[in-house]
């Protein structure tokens, strides 16, 4: 008995060995990652930005890129009947300007830079002030005033979402001061 189990003990060894020899020269015949072709579903394309109002239609993008490749002060990037999405970057040492909306909810995201939040009830006491940085949320309720500034040494890239349209269909501001000529509701 003893015999017949050092033979099965011999051949279990010999079919591990030979196994462990296929598998390793299974794996020096793989490709490199850096030669390895990629299956479809492996592949991440970065998306295609366009700049741009798409109005109503229905769009999936990603918000991301479309926030930090904008260069623009504003670009509306979608408008609905009841809500909009805009895209900002706002130059160092530059702020989005002090507003009040009297009919408008506001959601804010910092994709890139440094800011200081300031809000409050009344044009003169901006109460609330709080810092804030890339992947904070600012949340503005109707009727409160705002202002956002960038303090940091780098644009400031963020996009904002307004729970009715604050902006006409297609906005571009290249700059605060054409925002400022642009009429909305500041006061």
């Amino acid at each position: 008995m003893n015999n017949l189990l050092i033979k099965i003990r011999e051949n279990m060894l010999k079919k591990t060995f030979y196994l462990g020899l296929i598998l390793v020269a299974l794996s020096s015949c793989q490709q490199t990652t850096n030669d390895k072709k990629q299956e479809p579903n492996e592949v991440k394309l970065k998306s295609e930005v366009v700049l741009k109002d798409y109005g109503k239609d229905p769009l999936v993008i990603n918000i991301d890129d479309y926030t930090i490749e904008n260069e623009t002060f504003r670009t509306t990037i979608w408008t609905g009947d009841h809500l909009q999405l805009t895209v900002m970057s706002i130059p160092v040492g530059g702020e989005v300007g002090l507003e009040i909306h009297s009919d408008i909810e506001q959601f804010l995201r910092i994709e890139e830079g440094e800011a200081e939040v300031l809000m409050g009830d009344e044009k003169d006491n901006l109460n609330f002030v709080r810092k804030a940085s890339e992947d904070d949320a600012i949340f503005v309720p109707t009727g409160k005033w705002h202002n956002i500034k960038n303090t940091g040494d780098k644009p400031l890239k963020l996009y904002s979402i307004y729970a009715k349209p604050e902006h006409e269909h297609g906005t571009i501001h290249q700059t605060k001061a054409e925002s400022d000529a642009d009429h909305h509701d500041h006061d």
